[in-house]
């Protein structure tokens, strides 16, 4: 398969536009006009990774953390990520990070932590605010159910759990073609009037370029009327976090251990109180920023990693809070990736790497 169209089908599903600011998902290093047979599906790249790529007969890498994070100012071949860069040219690896993409995707990263716990009624616990569009044209009216779907196609028109959703409204538009036009209907000089429909669609921020492509590609007018409203409404199918609830409400205690038990005993730092436990809030990864919203949508536990002392005192009295680890909260969406793939390219090979890239070691 070539690159481009793979990672075109993964985009469709998780927009590399969705990352945060900070980050750098999307294409770390080869050329999308090549082929790739067989994908190695990690956490991190390291050495070790690379070489399990190339034993295995990989020859693309898919990592959640990114390989290249902050820009590169010179290529060392003596640091580590001098190496790996090399080591990936010369074996012609190319290498596609996930991150904070699929943090924010619906069923990514945290919703897989979510299942791990055998939450119920998973929602995002932090919805996405200020990305949603609104998207406004006038089209003939015969031509407006072929332009509402390549609409819906480039991603316009989804709201929750529904898609191909939009308000139309019949109406007459009005147009005088000047010198040097090509107008669909009417004539140059003359004020012409159209029967047309008004479509509104929704969409967010992140498929704006494809969803005006389409547009344009698709409207049969050759000067094409369209508006694109900023929406104040929360995107509740993107962001980060996760929150649901347990099967039956537990004590804290019984919950920490069921909790380390699910983690496969390793050592969990915690601050408890003494309410039962039924809502749990989740976020893989470094999540203490996360910490407010899980109070204040009234979770009784925040599971997450990278805690820091005064996380735990912020927690103390409010929720409980267990620091379950960065990596041990994160590597669920491996398998979240192999199968997002399968399901969508059968035909594709791709392996989860055995390699483990846990940097943090627990003495026990």
């Amino acid at each position: 398969m070539i690159l481009r169209d793979l990672i075109g089908v993964l985009e469709k599903l998780i927009p590399a536009g969705m990352q945060e600011s900070y980050d750098n998902t999307g294409l770390q290093i080869g050329n999308t006009g090549e082929e790739v047979t067989r994908a190695l599906i990690c956490m991190d790249v390291t050495m070790g990774v690379l070489e399990e790529a190339v034993t295995q007969k990989c020859d693309l890498v898919i990592s959640h953390h990114p390989m290249i994070f902050k820009p590169i100012k010179k290529l060392d071949f003596g640091n580590e990520q001098g190496l790996l860069i090399a080591f990936a040219v010369k074996h012609n690896l190319a290498v596609y990070s996930m991150h904070t993409s699929i943090d924010k995707y619906r069923f990514g990263v945290s919703y897989a932590l979510a299942r791990k716990l055998n939450l119920e009624n998973i929602q995002t616990l932090k919805p996405e605010e200020g990305v949603l569009r609104k998207l406004v044209t006038f089209c003939p009216s015969a031509q407006a159910p072929a332009l509402r779907n390549a609409l819906f196609s480039a991603g316009a028109g989804h709201i929750g759990n529904y898609d191909s959703c939009s308000f139309n409204i019949e109406g007459e538009g009005s147009f005088r073609a000047l010198e040097g036009t090509n107008p669909y209907v009417g004539k140059q000089g003359e004020l012409h009037s159209e029967k047309e429909t008004r479509i509104e669609v929704a969409f967010p921020d992140w498929n704006k370029t494809s969803v005006i492509k389409s547009l344009l590609a698709n409207h049969p007018y050759e000067e094409v009327a369209y508006d694109i409203y900023p929406l104040e409404n929360s995107l509740h199918t993107a962001g980060l976090g996760a929150v649901g609830y347990l099967k039956k409400a537990m004590g804290a205690n019984d919950f920490l251990s069921s909790l380390q038990s699910c983690f496969g005993n390793m050592p969990l730092k915690y601050c408890t109180h003494e309410k039962m436990i039924k809502r749990v809030a989740v976020c893989g990864g470094s999540g203490a920023s996360l910490l407010g919203t899980a109070v204040s949508v009234g979770a009784d536990a925040y599971i997450t990693g990278d805690i820091k002392y005064h996380d735990f005192q912020a927690a103390s009295g409010k929720i409980l809070l267990a620091d379950a680890g960065h990596y041990e909260t994160e590597i669920q969406v491996l398998q979240v990736i192999k199968e997002l793939i399968s399901e969508k390219i059968p035909t594709f090979a791709t392996l989860i790497s055995e390699t483990n890239t846990n940097f943090v070691k627990y003495l026990k």
